[in-house]
């Protein structure tokens, strides 16, 4: 597959009759939520078929959408007071026209390989913070590619964008109504401050001194990223299994994919028996902040992580039911008191005091022994619509970082569940075997 790029232009927010806003320098400061999550780009891929709308009418609708979230027509810098911001210059973001030399179908199913990263624009050296690449295959199908910046938002916020910008192509109301403020009172710390959990060595570590070097594989080691589908009579058997007459409420399909391939992966490995390991699951505090709740649409970054750890030999050793549990009550413990207690431990001055640092490490390419597992089983990617219809795929782009599992909707929609998983060549022998 050859692509070719025929043009890349900047895309600036177009208000209409109501004008500009007046502070058009104004700034938004990172809340802890945002400055605690990845700082990189994050790309993924919608597949849409013919008949798709043209170039110019998707490039019409990106100007209406980003005159109301002005965060993705912005720049990254610091604000008066030394804090890490969103500056809104409405600068624009980056749109990019393309062509591909082959049909869809020649490719399909699409597998994650350094070929799909030419069918969305490079974050590498960028300054824009929304990057988008609209491709035309020889069959006349459409591949739309993003690429976002994680300290403007989270997957669910940067997928409402995505929404947003097919609803503002096709002149609707946005769905869910965008709200923008990030000095919400749930991310204020109380006064007085209560931190009653550990956020230590939890969120925030001291920096490495370069033991990360000293990881399997660092030096040179391939990893490869495979695609795993999950039948949906597979996924109800891992539920099963993994139910007792003791648990309340079943257990999530997500819970027990997550649980399953933290087995998976940790069998591939071979790591020692007394080895620890620790899974991490994204947890939204959409849904776990009470006090106040915050917005279906709110715009940044709203996710912590739920971190289970045991020694791998008893993880492969026991039943899929014990490693659920372990999955199920570490994801309840990140409720709302424990957003809370974040807050309060990440504005109380120990960050700098102490030189701490996120534990999000965007640099770091090998997970062993750890694995995180990440979902986008909710995000509303094929709901997306530029008014010819839905995408009938949508994909996350290679990333080949070890350990770093995304699990997302099949195309197939059979309510079937794809899990993008990169390992070591030399384990993923093994890990088809065991998964």
């Amino acid at each position: 597959m050859k692509i070719t790029v025929l043009s890349s232009k900047a895309i600036k927010p177009s208000y209409g009759g109501a004008g500009a806003p007046s502070a058009l320098a104004a700034a938004i400061p990172l809340t802890v939520f945002d400055k605690v999550n990845y700082d990189l780009y994050i790309s993924g891929i919608n597949l849409f078929r013919p008949p798709s709308p043209p170039n110019a009418v998707l490039a019409a609708g990106l100007p209406r959408a980003l005159a109301e979230y002005r965060e993705w027509a912005g720049r990254l810098g610091v604000d008066a007071a030394g804090r890490r911001t969103i500056l809104l210059t409405d600068a624009g973001a980056r749109f990019v026209e393309a062509t591909a030399d082959v049909s869809l179908d020649a490719i399909m199913p699409i597998e994650p390989s350094p070929a799909v990263l030419g069918l969305h624009p490079s974050g590498v050296g960028a300054e824009e913070l929304l990057l988008v690449q609209v491709t035309r295959f020889a069959c006349g199908s459409l591949a739309v590619g993003h690429t976002m910046h994680h300290a403007v938002a989270d997957g669910r916020a940067a997928c409402n964008f995505l929404l947003a910008w097919g609803q503002a192509t096709r002149g609707v109301a946005f769905d869910p109504v965008p709200n923008h403020d990030r000095d919400v009172p749930a991310f204020l710390p109380r006064q007085p401050p209560l931190v009653t959990f550990q956020h230590r060595g939890v969120e925030f570590i001291k920096p490495s001194r370069g033991e990360e070097n000293n990881k399997p594989g660092r030096r040179g080691e391939e990893v490869v990223v495979k695609r795993v589908r999950f039948s949906r009579e597979f996924v109800a058997e891992l539920r099963s299994r993994a139910s007792s007459p003791a648990v309340a409420r079943p257990y999530s399909a997500f819970q027990c994919v997550a649980a399953h391939l933290w087995r998976s992966v940790t069998k591939a490995r071979r790591l020692d028996a007394r080895e620890v390991t620790t899974l991490s699951v994204a947890v939204d505090g959409r849904v776990r902040i009470r006090r106040p709740p915050l917005a279906e649409g709110y715009t940044g970054n709203a996710v912590l992580w739920a971190r289970p750890s045991v020694a791998a030999g008893e993880l492969v050793s026991r039943p899929l039911a014990f490693a659920v549990e372990l999955v199920s009550r570490a994801v309840a413990r990140v409720d709302d008191g424990y957003f809370r207690s974040f807050v309060d431990f990440a504005s109380s001055g120990a960050v700098e005091a102490e030189g701490l640092v996120p534990a999000a490490d965007a640099a770091e390419t090998v997970y062993c022994p750890d694995v995180e597992v990440d979902s986008l089983l909710h995000a509303p990617f094929y709901d997306m619509d530029f008014g010819r219809g839905p995408p009938f795929f949508f994909m996350p782009s290679y990333l080949p970082v070890e350990g770093s599992v995304l699990v997302v909707r099949s195309f197939a929609g059979d309510r079937s569940v794809d899990a993008y998983v990169p390992l070591f060549r030399r384990d993923m022998e093994t890990f088809d075997k065991c998964c």
